[in-house]
């Protein structure tokens, strides 16, 4: 996992050095991210589903491998298209990891340790994702931008080698839909290009949209009748599996939202240097890597409900408080309001997916998987797509602080949906 988001952490940030060595505009450069994130969304559900028939083991090092074969190809790209080629493939790979990751988990811990394990991996994610950009930044001090993944390289073996010990567990060698996994592939990825193009193109983004609808409707009828279906029909008529999914997708919105608002409030609202930009916004990533391993553990004695409640009212008030305060006359109260977040963060999502892969039977650990990374990328691409509506709809000095009270009401969304479960998830043993 800390591979991956490495990974997309140290693109990000590197955008602009890209473009500017590859002399394309900035806007053509952000289908280098828009490349990754729509090969991320095509295959969580197939690698899934792959991981159940074939082993969850053996695919998840195809995906190692395929990462590492794509990650050497972005350090050797010659042109954009090139690499953007190249992150369609490494997105290919990451989906495998992410999809898996927990149902290899699930598979070494019992039960009653698994909520303290998916802390430990929030706890790897979070400072992921805070190191990239200072990674990023190191590496471009001294070297030119390949070497940003050249870099993830050596870590990329080591990853593959340590693999091997992971448990070996037989798939059920169910064969895979190829026309399901094309309808899933052209329903995301429609649904990605029509979020990257919605601010210039608007009918072309409708049509794109509607694309989408159709085809989703095709695969779910599709897989309706299937007993191990693509898109876990299955595991999303469980009340408790549903919920999660939909609180998810909230959380996730209006964290990115937030994310993406803070930035632009700190530089061009309240007029702070890049450095200070990103100094102010390290506390939130630095707080749900400490909260994490403990929710983890908590999560396990006490109701996920509650936890997911009190995590998603502390993130929304965070965000409202980051929005309302006046931060012109006291910056540095920005600090303890992105721990806040933080904080807020780290409960809601651990235990929320503590109850998802929880309210799912053992054998469907891999789609359980694929449906809590489809979950996180649809709530961080309509996050991106709320931002962007905001930006071409209000003027851009008070966007930001529109954009963080959006993200607010979204998690209090997500708090009372949590909270209207009123229940213990149910734990399957086998």
């Amino acid at each position: 996992m800390a591979l991956v988001v490495l990974n997309t952490a140290i693109a990000n940030m590197a955008l602009p050095t890209i473009a500017q060595s590859l002399h394309v505009s900035p806007a053509l450069s952000i289908w280098i991210i828009t490349a990754n994130q729509a090969a991320l969304l095509m295959a969580l559900l197939p690698c899934a589903a792959l991981g159940e028939s074939f082993g969850y083991r053996r695919v998840f090092r195809w995906g190692v491998a395929l990462f590492l074969a794509a990650t050497l190809m972005c350090a050797l790209a010659p042109t954009l298209y090139w690499l953007i080629a190249a992150r369609l493939l490494q997105g290919l790979g990451g989906a495998a990891v992410m999809a898996l990751a927990i149902a290899l988990l699930r598979q070494v811990l019992p039960s009653q340790q698994l909520g303290a394990a998916i802390g430990w991996n929030a706890l790897a994610v979070a400072l992921s994702s805070a190191a990239g950009p200072a990674i990023g930044a190191a590496i471009l001090s001294v070297a030119d931008w390949p070497w940003l993944f050249a870099v993830l390289l050596p870590f990329g073996l080591w990853v593959l080698l340590a693999a091997r010990a992971l448990p070996a567990v037989d798939g059920t060698a169910r064969k895979a839909d190829l026309l399901s996994i094309a309808l899933n592939a052209g329903t995301f990825a429609s649904l990605v290009i029509a979020a990257g193009v919605i601010s210039e193109h608007t009918s072309l983004a409708a049509a794109l949209l509607a694309i989408s609808a159709i085809q989703l409707m095709l695969l779910v009828n599709r897989e309706r009748q299937k007993e191990a279906p693509l898109i876990p029909l299955d595991l999303l008529s469980s009340n408790s599996f549903r919920i999660s999914v939909i609180a998810s997708v909230l959380c996730f919105a209006g964290q990115t939202a937030g994310l993406v608002a803070l930035p632009f409030y700190l530089q061009h609202s309240l007029g702070q240097e890049v450095l200070m930009t990103g100094l102010y916004m390290v506390p939130w990533p630095l707080t749900v890597a400490l909260i994490a391993p403990l929710a983890g553990r908590l999560s396990n004695r006490w109701s996920t409900a509650w936890f997911c409640s009190v995590g998603g009212i502390c993130l929304s008030t965070g965000l409202a408080g980051a929005a309302l305060w006046p931060l012109q006359e006291s910056l540095m109260m920005l600090v303890p309001l992105t721990m806040l977040c933080g904080l807020g963060f780290g409960l809601f999502n651990v235990a929320n997916n503590r109850n998802m892969f929880l309210a799912a039977p053992i054998s469907r650990s891999g789609a359980a998987g694929g449906m809590q990374g489809t979950a996180r990328l649809l709530g961080q691409t309509a996050g991106a797509v709320i931002m962007t509506l905001l930006f071409n709809l209000f003027p851009a000095d008070s966007t930001p602080q529109l954009a963080l009270g959006v993200g607010a009401l979204l998690n209090l969304f997500a708090a009372l949906i949590s909270a209207l479960q009123g229940r213990q998830a149910y734990s399957y043993k086998s």
